[in-house]
């Protein structure tokens, strides 16, 4: 039977508690430096603290250290992972291969979506360098995923299934360092793909005018869970490390009932990673959290409607047209419902996309806070707040308890208490018989486990308990003991998976870039080898003289992006599918507001497009 875990991601110690109560079988943290999300970063005391939370119910944590690593930090990135390792942090994810060499045998390895995992090649090139998971590349089909795990079947693999896409191959996108001196690489992006260019060709024709031609929808692979986990993977990633909890609360919950749906259609085969009963105290609804609009990306082959052109922001949930304008309010035609201080969008006639606050709601009509110049009836509403939604969040919106059964039996020189036929406390004490039988009495004691996280399904007493007198103090007295044992045992007992890489040498084999990384030879600085560690490792694995990172040596006329995303595809020229031929002259150019320029380059025959800074 395979375990299959919802992974959430924990900006801070709140997210990632929120995320366990509302069904993460695992979730991904920052510590407080090198975590890929600089502003998400966390102390190690708070990982100590989510660890052993998550451990109650069998659910694990995975600590980011998948920066680059400089010289001068090799020293503190190693201290920070011997105090994760001691937190009780289950893996690291890291892409530094200096790092990753130096961690090997401290705690299992998982190599970061930073490290670009797109072929099988590259899997089972990293399964041997010591990692035992690997998280794909988003932009992976499930005919490739499947691939991947048929020829690498012994490596875990990890996939992206909701949240915001970067639009590069992640780990070769370095835009932000070339314009912004922000390394994407160091947990800086200044979210170069959601600007405005415009698109001109060899002639300077502009064919596009200002438009968010690099940003991409947001993932929503909900509805494909179990075809993901028929193509081998095992654990499903839910973007967001910059996220609120009230996003983590609402997406977690909806794809852990979906995952739940899965299984219990298909039990024989598929298992939840962690332990746990959740009792969602709301409906969740992907719609009413942050969201570009959703895109199930290439999972189904490539497909034109991935991009967001007219806004990189939210727009939420699509909640009706205007229906008529007043001087102070407006009706809506649709029949969702409305509170105080929602929050609503429309995009304009020039397509820019335009809010307002809702002052005051009475039914369908509405009293913002100040009218919109451009809106007019007709026009499609989006609401990216619902404040309903928000307050329904704000309190407690899950339960998530550890099903338990106890057993009270008589000893020779007292009683004992056994849960779930393991943890057991001792009381010693004479059998003194009742006056009346003791069985309500003992269950109503034993199941009273308040703030704990079990609760208790049945409560089998062995022959003659039920004609005992124990008093309600005693009996209290040995389930405060056998649940404080209980809280300090791992609810499972197989840890097949929590085995720790041995440390081993570097591979003898000859190390063959080419077959999982083209670019090398032109762009070697795409190793992103920023370190000696790293060089070394390099330097053992056959590269004799290994390029610094961008971030280290920048060059002139760099690739500043890899990507999938095609814009010759996106607006219908695309020659391999039969498309309009254009009539532009290429090379052609993204333009920034500022007049910088970069240039495309279409390689239609590995179907991706390469961004090129002009100097």
């Amino acid at each position: 039977m395979r375990t299959l875990e919802l992974l959430a991601p924990a900006k801070n110690l709140e997210c990632g508690i929120a995320a366990i109560d509302h069904g993460a079988d695992a979730v991904y943290i920052g510590a407080d430096r090198f975590g890929a999300r600089a502003a998400a970063g966390n102390s190690v005391a708070d990982i100590a603290r989510l660890c052993e939370y998550a451990h109650r119910f069998g659910a694990k944590v995975y600590v980011t250290l998948n920066t680059i690593i400089y010289d001068d930090e090799f020293e503190d990135i190693m201290s920070t992972a011997r105090q994760i390792a001691d937190a009780g942090a289950d893996a690291i994810l890291v892409q530094d291969m200096g790092l990753a060499e130096a961690c090997r045998g401290l705690l299992p390895l998982h190599a970061s979506t930073q490290c670009d995992t797109r072929t099988a090649d590259k899997a089972a090139w990293l399964h041997r360098q010591g990692m035992s998971r690997v998280v794909l590349a988003r932009e992976l089909s499930l005919e490739e995923i499947a691939h991947i795990h048929s020829e690498v079947p012994d490596v875990e693999l990890e996939a992206f299934v909701h949240g915001a896409l970067c639009v590069s191959y992640s780990g070769l996108c370095y835009a932000s360092q070339y314009c912004f001196s922000r390394s994407a690489n160091r947990g800086e992006c200044a979210q170069f793909c959601r600007m405005k260019f415009d698109l001109v060709d060899a002639d300077g024709k502009e064919l596009v005018h200002q438009r968010h031609l690099l940003s991409l929808k947001d993932m929503c692979q909900i509805d494909h869970l179990e075809q993901l986990a028929d193509a081998g993977v095992c654990s499903f990633k839910i973007e967001g490390r910059l996220k609120d909890a009230t996003y983590v609360k609402n997406v977690v919950a909806a794809y852990s009932q979906r995952l739940d749906t899965i299984i219990r259609k298909r039990s024989g085969e598929y298992r939840r990673a962690a332990e746990g009963r959740v009792e969602h105290r709301f409906q969740p609804d992907l719609r009413k959290t942050f969201n570009r609009g959703f895109t199930t990306y290439f999972l189904n082959g490539r497909q034109r409607d991935i991009a967001s052109f007219d806004t990189p922001k939210s727009l939420g949930e699509y909640v009706g047209k205007v229906k008529e304008i007043r001087a102070d309010s407006l009706t809506v035609a649709g029949t969702a419902a409305f509170a105080n201080g929602d929050g609503l969008c429309f995009l304009n006639r020039t397509g820019e996309l335009e809010g307002f606050r809702v002052n005051r709601a009475v039914g369908n009509r509405l009293f913002p806070l100040r009218m919109p110049k451009e809106l007019r009836a007709g026009m499609a509403l989006y609401r990216n707040a619902d404040m309903a939604f928000a307050k329904l969040l704000s309190g407690v919106s899950a339960v998530r308890q550890l099903p338990v059964t106890m057993s009270l039996d008589l000893s020779d020189d007292g009683f004992v208490l056994s849960i779930n036929g393991t943890v057991k406390a001792t009381l010693e004490t004479e059998h003194q018989k009742a006056d009346k039988p003791q069985a309500d009495n003992i269950r109503r004691q034993l199941t009273k486990l308040g703030n704990t996280p079990f609760v208790c399904d049945d409560v089998r007493l062995g022959p003659g308990v039920a004609d005992c007198f124990i008093p309600s103090s005693a009996l209290s007295d040995l389930r405060r003991r056998a649940v404080d044992k209980l809280m300090h045992t791992d609810v499972r007992c197989d840890k097949a998976n929590d085995k720790v890489p041995g440390v081993s040498k570097p591979s003898s084999q000859t190390y063959k870039a080419e077959e999982w990384q083209p670019e090398y030879g032109r762009f070697p600085y795409t190793y992103n080898i920023s370190n000696g560690q790293a060089t070394d490792f390099y330097i053992a694995h056959g590269i004799s003289n290994p390029t610094p990172a961008f971030e280290v040596a920048p060059s002139r006329s760099p690739l500043i992006m890899q990507c999938r995303h095609c814009l010759r595809y996106s607006l219908g020229h695309c020659a391999k599918r039969g498309d309009v031929v254009p009539r532009w002259h290429e090379p052609l150019f993204l333009r920034l507001a500022d007049g910088r320029r970069f240039r495309l380059q279409f390689k239609c025959d590995e179907c991706q497009m390469n961004i090129f800074a002009e100097p």
